[in-house]
This record gives C-alpha cells, structure tokens and sequence, in this order.
C-alpha cells in the first residue's frame, strides 16, 4: 500500500499505532500554516538526501505535504525504493484539516 487515508491516519494515532509521521511541506508552506498534524516531525524536503537514512525502518513511515501531491508521493516513492514501508496521505494536510482532525501549532 502506498497511501493512507485521513480516516486510516486518525485511527492509527487513536490506536496508538506505531509508525513515524513525516510533515514534508515546502518550508513556506508549512510556515504560512503554523500548525502541523500531532506527533509529525518536519522533514524538509528540499534536504531529503540528508535525512533519508534516518527514517525508522522498524515501522510504517507516513509522509504528508499541502495536498498529497507530488511531493509527498515522490518522497514516499523514494523511501519504498530504499525498502521504508513508506505512505502518502491522501489528500494531506489539507485533507486532515477539512475532516476536523486536530492540528497543534508548530514550533520554529
């Protein structure tokens, strides 16, 4: 499987459901926003050669940009090619927020 969908998303935090929650919105994108999904780390993804390698392999990884477009997808593609159970949301953070998921504010 190579998405999520926000309602998948949403039961796996309720679950409590290991995995590692990647925020890799453009960096004007995600400040413009200030708010991210609980429990993601921010991966820039203007440097993703620099952290890739870091990207826990023991649990499924979700990656999530403005819209669940090209840069999500491209990125999860290119963890699945180095053997990352990596998945894109569907829809991403615009998504989350239009289902009434809760956000929290980012720190800079």
């Amino acid at each position: 499987m190579s998405h999520l969908t926000v309602q998948e998303l949403a039961l796996w935090q309720r679950a409590e459901f290991a995995h590692t929650l990647l925020d890799v919105r453009r960096a004007a994108a995600r400040s413009a926003e200030r708010s991210e999904i609980p429990g993601a780390s921010w991966a820039d993804p203007a440097t993703w050669l620099d952290w890739k390698d870091q990207v826990a392999t023991d649990r499924p990884a979700v990656l999530y940009c403005v819209h669940g477009h090209e840069v999500s997808q491209g990125l999860a593609a290119a963890l699945r090619a180095m053997g990352i159970d990596a998945r894109h949301l569907v829809g991403g953070f615009a998504a989350w927020q239009a289902a009434g998921e809760a956000v929290r504010g980012v720190e800079e």
